[in-house]
């Protein structure tokens, strides 16, 4: 049925609202019934979730979310396509004790083929129901890494400390789940790294898949155990549905990327600066305050080394010097060597994927330094420049004798108002000044402008 729009027609209108009302009581009614028919539906799906990222809080949330939707849904299983080179500890056990607590299997599935499982993804392959690797893919290199900074024998005793701490985990994880539990130690202290058909053959995983329906044809029939008790898993009439972050964790996963976090901050600083610069402009504040307000959020997730964010704050304090002090560039080039060594201590960790791409650094200290002494040059030589209003303003400033002028006194119409004026020279009523000076009292000395002074520029 097509529905023409007529806003005049009232009569239509009553009808639309009272089917949308008639709608919506049929919907209430109907509401009991359907989580029974969602979930009979859902009984049939394997909720996969693709992940080819560094482990962060955002994506142990959303996968955390995931699989409780999933085990809300009574769906047959949760499928993790992982590639990933690792990340945070606090997030990767998070994601583990999801898997740990879900009341249906979880398959950890390590592909396409040429990606990896790599620190933190090696021990969330481990913590799985049946861990699965594509051919040319890897898994180990689990050895826990110093985001920190420091050394001495403190640090050390540390890093000893969360070393144990982790083997431990792993081997749990392993055991527990009837794997290797010497080899999964081996990967978190001497980091060893190995190929899915040595993974297979060390009873790290379970299978070897080419793609997700083998994976689902070579695990119709196994077992795996749930309270005690073992279960078969059956992927007979099943059906693999995808899901996606929503928007909003698009937007936080984005910014817990390194190099966006590092281009928010300079950013914030930039508007910051400006604002502070030129008061009022209110735009450049505002974007400038939200700017620093993500960078804050996103390097909460990351290894930030605060002398960095000090050496990166210090470097716009000497591109504005720069501005005002003649120091010949000298105040330029130690805010260019301030920024780079902050930019490139900013991010104080040894792993490739925290580290802040070394293009975008350069990019960023040159254009920022471009930026900030080209608009403190700007912002001085504005200061510098006449007043034209006020009585600074009136100097230079043309107008009319209203009676005659000499030394003593006389009247001049100058810039809408009257003033007392007084000349070096007579000058007659009618005549046209100019303003040559302001003198104490509100009096303007003036000159007489000759035809002569008039054009001397043409």
């Amino acid at each position: 049925m097509t529905i023409r729009r007529q806003p005049t027609n009232r009569t239509l209108l009553r009808t639309i609202s009272g089917l949308a009302a008639l709608l919506g009581m049929v919907l209430i009614a109907l509401a009991p019934s359907m989580p029974v028919l969602a979930t009979a539906q859902a009984a049939d799906n394997i909720l996969v979730i693709e992940i080819a990222a560094p482990i962060n809080p955002v994506i142990a949330s959303f996968i955390a979310d995931a699989v409780a939707v999933a085990n809300r849904d009574n769906n047959r299983a949760v499928l993790i396509e992982l590639d990933t080179p690792g990340g945070l500890d606090t997030a990767m056990r998070d994601i583990i004790q999801a898997q740990l607590n879900s009341s249906i299997p979880t398959i950890v599935y390590v592909s396409p083929q040429g990606a990896r499982a790599a620190s933190a993804g090696a021990l969330i392959t481990l913590a799985a129901d049946f861990a699965v690797m594509a051919p040319g893919t890897n898994i180990g290199a689990a050895t826990p890494v110093s985001i920190g900074g420091g050394g001495g024998e403190a640090d050390e005793t540390m890093m000893n400390k969360v070393a144990n701490d982790a083997a431990a985990y792993a081997r749990s994880l392993a055991q527990k789940r009837g794997r290797n539990h010497e080899w999964a130690e081996e990967a978190v202290r001497d980091g060893v790294s190995i190929s899915a058909e040595e993974a297979l053959d060390l009873a790290v995983i379970d299978l070897i898949a080419e793609n997700r329906d083998d994976l689902l044809r070579q695990l119709d029939g196994y077992k795996f155990i749930r309270d005690g008790e073992v279960k078969i898993f059956s992927s007979a009439g099943t059906e693999l549905i995808t899901v996606e972050m929503n928007w909003r964790q698009k937007i936080l996963n984005a910014l817990s990327n390194p190099s966006f976090a590092y281009l928010l901050m300079m950013l914030g600083i930039l508007g910051i600066f400006f604002e502070i610069s030129q008061p009022g402009s209110i735009f450049p504040g505002a974007v400038g305050a939200i700017a620093i307000l993500l960078a804050l959020f996103a390097f909460s997730a990351l290894p930030v080394n605060y002398v960095g964010a000090l050496l990166i704050i210090l470097a716009f304090i000497l591109f504005v010097l720069e501005a005002n002090i003649p120091s010949y560039g000298m105040l330029a080039i130690g805010g260019l060597i301030a920024m780079s060594l902050g930019s490139l201590m900013l991010i104080d960790s040894s792993e490739p994927y925290m580290q802040i791409s070394r293009a975008v650094i350069a990019a960023t200290v040159i254009s920022c330094a471009a930026f900030t002494t080209f608009a403190a040059t700007m912002v001085v030589r504005t200061q510098k420049r006449p007043s034209h209003f006020g009585q600074e303003g009136l100097r230079g400033k043309e107008g009319v004798a209203t009676e005659p002028i000499n030394s003593t006194g006389g009247r001049a119409f100058v810039y809408g108002e009257y003033w007392s004026a007084c000349a070096d020279e007579p000058i007659a009523k009618g005549a046209a000044v100019e303003v040559i000076e302001v003198l104490d009292g509100l009096k303007i000395k003036v000159a007489a402008i000759t035809s002569t002074d008039r054009f001397a520029d043409f």
